[in-house]
């Protein structure tokens, strides 16, 4: 009995791309891995464009298109992670719907699964991306590494191959907002790293901004770190002791340089001034961890589907 690859590919207002999408990893399978079975998983987090009409026509004309689609937008965190645990297959392959992860690569990262990996990731060693956007994400990824309690793997968005085992694991970890990238650090399992060179977008406009970005950001970090907490706490103490020190240079001056000693309202208001800042910027951390709990304690489902097709 063949065994059975589900590729995975989550989408929204992707229109200009799912059907090249969907032919690439169709043309994958019939050349090289006509001995595995396979099938296309689409989960649409409620594209507003024609995506979903797309894949409605794909899934009517052939059965190894299956589609997922969301009752609202729920974010490019959850509805990724909620199509990977739907996949049934023996080995499940995370592929973006904008053509960045090059499906080409899927007989290289079914190669090492055929040799006993559990996980295969493909890491970027470059990227046709804006230069100055792909060294900020180099710089992420590498303080997030130094930050982290666990080893995260650096230049890896998701892109990958997961056997089944490890996706019976992400089944069980009951996180309404998954950090993936950290979860697949947290498992432990050895895991394999293809670099390649991640092409440009060809079609259509990314749906990533600041605020995406931050989130995914900041997500990785409290998701797997304690530190910021730590420095917030340290930085407290070097701030008080610091004070106390300036208050007695400031006394001791004036004791002996009574009559001339005039300390002025400059140094209290930039003392005031910078306090205030790194008050506020250690309580917005502090809330980014509270905020995290709070998603964790109302433990509401990952994603509520509208409509499933060929499942």
């Amino acid at each position: 009995m063949k065994k059975t690859i589900t590729v995975v590919t989550a989408c929204y207002n992707e229109e200009e791309n799912i059907k090249h999408v969907y032919d690439r990893v169709k043309a994958v399978f019939a050349d090289t891995l006509s001995r595995y079975s396979y099938e296309h998983l689409f989960i649409d987090n409620a594209s507003e464009d024609d995506t979903v009409k797309i894949l409605k026509g794909l899934a009517a004309v052939d059965s190894n298109v299956k589609v997922i689609v969301n009752s609202r937008n729920y974010g490019h965190i959850r509805s990724p992670y909620h199509g990977l645990v739907q996949a049934d297959g023996d080995a499940v392959i995370s592929i973006v719907a904008d053509l960045q992860d090059p499906p080409e690569m899927i007989p290289e990262l079914v190669k090492h699964w055929e040799s006993g990996a559990h996980i295969v990731v493909a890491v970027k060693k470059d990227s046709s991306e804006y230069p100055l956007m792909f060294r900020v994400r180099k710089l992420y990824y590498r303080l997030l590494k130094h930050l982290s309690d666990v080893d995260i793997i650096q230049n890896y968005t998701g892109f990958g191959l997961y056997d089944q085992k490890i996706i019976n694991i992400l089944k069980n970890i009951p996180d309404p907002y998954p950090f993936f990238r950290g979860i697949i650090a947290e498992i432990g399992f050895k895991v394999v790293k293809i670099p390649y060179s991640q092409p440009r977008r060809e079609r259509g406009i990314t749906k990533n901004n600041f605020y995406t970005l931050y989130d995914m950001g900041i997500l990785g970090i409290i998701s797997n770190s304690k530190v910021p907490l730590r420095i917030a706490t340290f930085f407290g103490f070097i701030l008080s002791f610091l004070s106390v020190l300036a208050g007695l240079g400031f006394l001791v001056g004036k004791l002996i340089f009574w009559n001339t000693f005039q300390a002025g309202i400059a140094p209290m208001l930039i003392g005031n001034f910078f306090l205030f800042g790194v008050l506020l910027f250690f309580i917005g951390i502090l809330g980014e961890y509270v905020g995290a709990i709070y998603t964790q304690v109302l433990a509401r489902p990952r994603v509520f589907e509208s409509e499933r097709i060929n499942f």
